[in-house]
């Protein structure tokens, strides 16, 4: 199967045209269902260049979040870019841990896909998600460390957090030194539900850092994106509430799936994946009661549901699954 929901989620436009209009519910991406509601709260002065100052207050508001020193961190505009970005500093030779987000296979020019399993063993610069995406596998801290310790040898370990803010226990964020081989990047847009502001971080040794800013250039960030980031990082209590509303639905939502028969994989609350006999009939027969799912090109058998915003769309969900 491929198209334009097999590339990446969210694309509901595409869906509308294939299957009709109608109130859609979009489960093909990883986002939360639950955005951060006080960009209603924020004025914006759009006649005035973004300030420098408030883009490094930004940073440090969030390098609390992170468990990392400010001057390890670089704001972007969204992690796409600071992953590829990244990729042309770092170089090869290098592998991406497969199956997981797509873009990990293109940051560096040459790199091959590595299975999970064999990982410990390789010595080059190594990229992987953690959370991993799709299937939301979550690696234990004492791998990351010894992952992280194998790059003593030259490579470097590149680790695309944009689920973590979910479960801040699964970062090795706080490992970011100068010291280190290690690279971390994190998403805005995926645990605060804000796709759309085009924010993410890139956690690295200040020689990275300074190397990122070059080729940034002056005002990286829009005045919109600094302002929302830096009140969002500092809301401290809708983070905590979010991280426990997220817990609890993605528990309803296994409960859903077991229900109709399948087995949800993985520890992400944003996402479960299921593996079905065709994912592309599955996948078809959601989208024609107006659900839009992942289906996925290469794994055939592999669909991903993400987070149903309430008890209503549950409801269609389960609705949809069991009217075979």
């Amino acid at each position: 199967m491929s198209g334009p929901w097999t590339w990446h989620g969210g694309g509901l436009e595409a869906a509308k045209r294939e299957f009709g209009t109608g109130d859609w519910i979009d489960l093909s991406t990883g986002i939360s269902p639950h955005p951060w509601p006080g960009p209603a709260t924020i004025a914006f002065d759009w006649q005035r260049l973004p300030d420098p100052d408030a883009l490094a207050r930004l940073e440090a508001v969030a390098a609390v979040c992170f468990g990392v020193d400010a001057r390890h961190v670089c704001a972007v505009p969204g992690s796409e870019i600071g992953l590829r970005l990244t990729g042309t500093l770092v170089g090869g030779p290098a592998r991406h841990i497969a199956p997981s987000y797509r873009t990990h296979g293109e940051m560096v020019a040459g790199s091959a896909p590595l299975a999970t399993e064999a990982a410990p063993g390789y010595d080059g610069t190594l990229i992987l998600a953690n959370p991993n995406n799709p299937d939301g596998r979550v690696t234990s801290a004492a791998t990351m460390q010894a992952l992280l310790d194998r790059r003593g040898l030259g490579g470097w370990l590149l680790v695309d957090e944009a689920f973590a803010d979910t479960d801040p226990a699964t970062s090795i964020a706080a490992l970011v030194d100068d010291g280190r081989r290690l690279i971390v990047f994190r998403s805005f847009g995926k645990f605060f539900g804000l796709a759309g502001v085009r924010l993410g971080f890139v956690l690295a040794p200040q020689a990275i850092v300074a190397a990122l800013r070059e080729r940034l250039g002056a005002w990286p960030l829009s005045a919109a994106a600094i302002a929302i980031g830096t009140a969002a990082y500092a809301d401290r209590e809708w983070i905590a509430a979010a991280r426990r509303r997220l817990a609890d639905e993605a528990a309803a939502l296994d409960t859903l799936l077991t229900r109709q028969g399948h087995r949800p994989t993985g520890d992400c609350p944003l996402f479960r994946l299921i593996e079905v006999d065709d994912a592309q009939a599955l996948f078809e027969r959601l989208a024609r009661r107006a659900i839009l799912t992942r289906p996925f090109a290469e794994q055939p058998h592999w669909l991903r549901i993400g987070l149903p915003a309430d008890a209503g769309a549950r409801t269609r969900l389960e609705v949809a699954l069991a009217d075979g």
